[in-house]
């Protein structure tokens, strides 16, 4: 199934090149074409979406994505397996360029996962531990929502390994989600740090 997606992606990406060559197809994706393409919306490929589209330099994209990923982290607790997108967030598109490289970052990343990923240590995916990983979901979009320089990227790749972590049943790749996460909210500590002491610098050279 996963090779039938990354072909899928492949071929949308040259049509989507063709369009953006005076073919007079909308080169614009919007977060609800990927999930179209994708041809469900499971929660963990949502996830994944809109941890990817996150990252992406578009205005406002890590605001925005962090309110579905809570969304997304609630639905997880609740032991739902779909979500709707609400029309504001699946309406957010991407410039031709980075619908490209979106497409073609998406078909590499089945791909890859394809060919690393397997079944193994069961239990970090069993619905037992849900709520866990729903806390987990919330926490990398707080971190996400945070106005930090590049602090999306780590919580993102976070949820890109949780998501794929979750649909191949890989315990390994959950692991690694919490590794990564780690290390983005110590991340985001630290420049929170470094930003408080700055402003404590700044108010004591103003004048008492």
């Amino acid at each position: 199934m996963k090779t039938i997606l990354s072909q899928r992606l492949r071929q949308a990406a040259e049509e989507h090149r063709a369009g953006g060559g005076g073919g007079g197809v909308d080169v614009k994706l919007s977060l609800q074409d990927l999930v179209r393409l994708h041809g469900e919306s499971s929660l963990a490929v949502l996830l994944m979406l809109l941890a990817v589209v996150s990252v992406l330099p578009v205005a406002g994209a890590g605001t925005l994505m962090s309110l579905g990923i809570w969304a997304v982290a609630w639905s997880w607790v609740r032991e739902r397996e779909t979500l709707s997108l609400p029309a504001r967030l699946g309406s957010l598109s991407l410039n031709e360029r980075w619908s490209g490289r979106c497409l073609h970052g998406l078909a590499w990343l089945y791909e890859s996962s394809q060919r690393l990923m397997r079944p193994r240590w069961a239990w970090l995916s069993h619905a037992g531990t849900r709520a866990w990983w729903g806390a987990w979901i919330a926490l990398m979009g707080f971190v996400i929502f945070v106005p930090l320089p590049l602090g999306n990227v780590l919580p993102s790749l976070s949820l890109v390994l949780l998501s794929l972590g979750w649909m191949f049943r890989d315990g390994l790749a959950l692991l690694l989600s919490t590794a990564v996460g780690l290390v983005g909210v110590a991340y985001g500590l630290s420049v929170g740090h470094l930003a408080v002491q700055a402003f404590d610098r700044m108010m004591d050279l103003l004048p008492k």
